[in-house]
């Protein structure tokens, strides 16, 4: 092994040993190495604190000496893990007790397989033995399926009847793989031993392993001396008590650090866009509605809304049905209600002829996962028209709510059997479609989703009703966002509201929107038990200018 220059010129560069020295040592180790981890494993021995100080103070001792030395050699030579060294060498280096140079050494080890050519020769040659003796079945044959395979590719075996012989004579020929291999262990793994081409077939062949060691060359530091002084970290009552702390030193404070990030709840990127929907909203002057019962009847997820019973949504293929209850009382619902809302389905009322079916209380009644959050704008409007009752003044109301919904729909890219659905309503006299449209337009303006689209559509209990879409710029399509529409006076009259009130509502996925402003394309990327945790983490907060914030 080349030693480095003597202490004689301890300021001038010291050569650094060769990775040559270092696969030797590697070489010489490895059993040593083996050993120490079982006894490790095992639980032979506990490294104390008189261990650690001990190694300190031979690492002092090493350094003083003015030699510079391998981190790895040095923890051989004491039979200490070189991982604890280093540790040792990385908190003197701090205090400047020693300098230090992180060196990498790659070469190669022989795997078992490998090591059983060395002795008994490659596949092959193995083979080659085996027919020497004459000709070998072509079922035997296959039996030794690697060697077989390389004699045939290299031609050294003709067809005879069912079976092989020898094309070549076997003392002509040398077993390069047994050979290339010994070369590779006498020069203790070198990369440059061998030809690359060698190299690449031999690690195909999975007869090698790429080691890669980190290690250190040391050298005695500005600050050495021949004991380590302890440095105060904190100034205590008790150094302010006895007067210690003059002549204390203490350790240098690294006012420049972070400092460890602390662990925290993250907020997940549906909830940073909801928080920012319903600033706007309530920026708009809505009023949030209450929405705690994901469990609905039909009555009022359905029937209130003018919905007939035989209506597709209302099957199980599209609906959520609750088993147990599976029904409740209607008790909290005044009587009357239920009586008209019965008669508008069955003839209808003030120009309407209704539905023209047997309206059934025992259907209003089935308990549901609600299929949208306008069960909670029908008892909203329902409410609204009590109070005018009361007081005969109507007062216009604006209300928004975001909540989770539940549908039983095919999944795909876009669709979740459960979404958090953004509803808002506006109820006042004499509005249009027109009113409509401009709230939609403001809203999704203050988004920063400036590319929208209207469609006509159907709604049981909106005329006329709209299907609303936004581009999707990584889809490169556009993607449904939500529906909108008038509400029916066929759903309003119940209510006892005044005739010439109009309710324009919408009901709008919050999951698409977020979609489109975080670039997802899959929204099981976004919400749902494959989504990564570390994504709650990183996500940055959504800019409203039809961006997403870079830093946070």
């Amino acid at each position: 092994i080349v030693r480095a220059s003597s202490a004689v010129n301890a300021s001038s560069a010291v050569k650094e040993r060769t990775n040559n020295s270092f696969r030797i040592l590697w070489w010489k180790r490895r059993k040593l190495t083996l050993q120490q981890s079982i006894s490790g494993r095992k639980g032979a021995q506990v490294y104390t604190l008189k261990m650690a100080e001990n190694l300190e103070k031979k690492l002092i001792d090493k350094a003083g000496t003015g030699v510079t030395f391998d981190s790895w050699e040095f923890a051989g030579e004491i039979g200490v893990d070189h991982e604890k060294v280093v540790g040792t060498l990385k908190s003197l280096w701090g205090a400047q007790y020693v300098d230090m140079k992180q060196q990498e050494t790659r070469f190669y080890t022989l795997t078992d397989e490998a090591e059983g050519y060395i002795q008994s020769g490659s596949p092959e040659f193995q083979f080659l033995r085996i027919v020497s003796g004459g000709s070998i079945a072509a079922a035997e044959a296959k039996k030794h399926s690697i060697g077989f395979g390389k004699c045939m590719r290299n031609k050294w075996l003709k067809k005879e009847g069912d079976g092989f012989s020898l094309a070549v004579k076997l003392e002509d020929l040398t077993d390069e793989l047994q050979s290339n291999l010994k070369t590779l262990k006498e020069n203790d793994g070198a990369e440059d031993c061998l030809d690359k081409a060698v190299i690449k077939d031999m690690n195909k062949r999975k007869l090698l392993k790429l080691v890669s060691r980190k290690h250190y060359t040391v050298n005695k530091g500005q600050e050495w001396a021949p004991e380590r002084k302890k440095f105060s970290t904190t100034l205590t009552k008790e150094m302010i008590e006895t007067g210690s702390w003059k002549s204390a030193d203490f350790k240098e404070t690294n006012w420049n650090s972070t400092g460890l990030r602390e662990s925290a709840g993250y907020l997940h990127p549906l909830l940073l866009v909801r928080m920012e929907y319903r600033k706007i909203l309530i920026g708009m002057g809505f009023e949030e509605m209450p929405t705690n019962k994901w469990v609905e009847s039909s009555f009022w997820n359905f029937d209130a809304l003018f919905q007939p019973q035989q209506h597709p949504a209302r099957d199980a293929h599209d609906t959520f049905f609750i088993k147990q209850p599976a029904s409740c009382t209607l008790e909290s619902v005044p009587k009357d209600y239920v009586e008209r809302v019965k008669t508008v389905h069955e003839i209808g009322g003030d120009g309407s002829i209704g539905y023209r079916y047997d309206w059934s209380l025992e259907e209003s009644k089935k308990n549901i996962l609600r299929t949208h959050t306008t069960a909670v704008s029908t008892r909203m409007l329902y409410q609204l028209g009590v109070d005018y009752k009361k007081s005969g003044v109507f007062k216009p109301k604006k209300y928004f709510s975001i909540d989770r919904v539940f549908r039983n729909e095919h999944l795909d890219a876009t669709h979740l059997a459960e979404f958090h659905q953004v509803e808002g309503l506006v109820a006042d006299r004499n509005l249009s479609l027109g009113d409509l449209i401009g709230v939609i337009k403001t809203f999704f303006a203050e988004t920063g989703i400036t590319e929208i689209r209207f469609k006509p559509a159907y709604n049981p209990y909106t005329e006329p009703s709209m299907e609303i879409f936004g581009y999707h710029p990584d889809l490169g399509k556009w993607t449904e966002l939500g529906n909108s529409g008038m509400f029916r006076p066929e759903m309003l009259a119940p209510m006892g509201l005044p005739k010439d009130v109009r309710v324009i509502a919408w009901g709008l996925s919050l999951e698409r929107p977020t979609m489109i402003k975080y670039r997802i394309k899959k929204i099981k990327e976004l919400f749902g038990h494959k989504i990564s945790l570390e994504t709650t983490q990183t996500s940055p907060l959504p800019r409203l200018d039809g961006r997403v914030a870079t830093e946070v």
